[in-house]
């Protein structure tokens, strides 16, 4: 394929851009409450629209989201910060992928975008352009955020603050340098910064981060500098600080895998530190399309946990839906329910101020 003729297509397939959902812009309080009425899943998500806002009048509860998964790519970016911006999340617990290869991506200018063409892989790869199921990203514009990434390690790494920094602190850098460099004025990582909600990614490197961060300790052991690394372990014990420090949590949780089991964990973790009046999380919804078959459904169902004293089962909901259809319907609700307008602003990331 001809250098022009390969430009004009590429442009062609990244000229519909994900357009992500506004969760003030709909009231999905109706439809929830008829929901509610129903049996099946809709009534597995109006239980657990009900419970993520009795999280949110309960004034005394942490909310922690997690994020596995391409919901961030897929449309709820937009939701996600909002819910951060108005104090609908305390805490987030994420993979790298959503915090930087959408998130940061998206807040240095960059967009996602519709693909409508689901067979040409092949041609994908010689256009520079990756594909998450039907949605596709310019691979050139993503290696940007690769080498950004690697230009905040450095710097940091010249100011001293080298060696060992949980991905927290890492991520809390990335939002200051978006409020300096950014073109999105409503990132996540960039509103979580400014909210002081902390931000974990307990397999950070498993990203556009981890590239970035390679290529920074590459060049700082040639010429025999110290250099950044992320540390999984601090991640670990300063989410479950928070645990300890916050009392009653309450966990919305889109997808499983690490991230839903890291924010489980940390009541064990406040057990084995000698916490053990810990509560286990008391209030617990999880979207996903995961099931028990292979024995785990990502990481348990919630039941499940609580036989590990991670979750209370009182007031805990599996919503087997997939998460860019359920989430807005959920947040939206909340939303306009309004409970979230009496809570403070919990700024967990102030704990770890020195």
């Amino acid at each position: 394929m001809a250098d022009d003729t390969r430009s004009n297509r590429k442009a062609d397939l990244l000229s519909r851009p994900v357009e992500h959902i506004d969760i003030t812009s709909f009231d999905a309080r109706p439809i929830i409450a008829a929901m509610d009425k129903m049996s099946f899943s809709s009534r597995d998500l109006a239980r657990a629209a009900d419970i993520y806002n009795t999280m949110l009048a309960d004034e005394d509860c942490t909310v922690i989201l997690t994020l596995a998964g391409s919901t961030s790519a897929g449309g709820c970016m937009d939701a996600y910060a909002k819910m951060v911006e108005l104090g609908m999340v305390d805490a987030i617990v994420s993979t790298g992928a959503s915090i930087v290869d959408m998130d940061f991506f998206e807040g240095m200018g960059f967009r996602h975008y519709q693909a409508r063409e689901l067979d040409r892989d092949e041609e994908l790869r010689e256009m520079y352009i990756d594909r998450i199921y039907d949605t596709y990203i310019d691979e050139e514009s993503l290696q940007n955020v690769d080498h950004t990434i690697g230009d905040i390690a450095d710097a940091l790494a010249a100011e001293g603050r080298h060696g060992p920094m949980s991905s927290r602190a890492f991520i809390r850098e990335m939002g200051r340098w978006l409020t300096k460099n950014g073109k999105k004025s409503n990132s996540l990582v960039k509103l979580a910064f400014e909210h002081d909600v902390p931000i974990f990614c307990p397999a950070f490197s498993d990203s556009s981060a981890g590239f970035g961060l390679v290529r920074h300790q590459v060049d700082k052991l040639k010429a025999g500098d110290p250099y950044i690394a992320i540390d999984s372990v601090a991640d670990f014990r300063e989410l479950t600080d928070i645990k300890i420090a916050a009392g009653a949590t309450g966990l919305l949780m889109i997808g499983g895998g690490v991230p839903k089991n890291f924010a489980q964990d940390t009541v064990v973790c406040a057990e084995i530190l000698g916490h053990h009046d810990v509560e286990m999380h008391k209030y617990a919804v999880q979207i996903t399309v995961a099931d028990v078959r292979d024995g785990a459904c990502s990481s348990s169902t919630l039941k499940e946990a609580c036989s590990w004293g991670k979750v209370s089962t009182a007031l805990e909901q599996m919503v087997f839906a997939e998460a860019t259809t359920a989430l807005p319907l959920i947040a939206s609700d909340a939303y306009h329910r309004g409970s979230w307008k009496r809570r403070e602003h919990k700024r967990w990331a102030r704990l770890f101020d020195k």
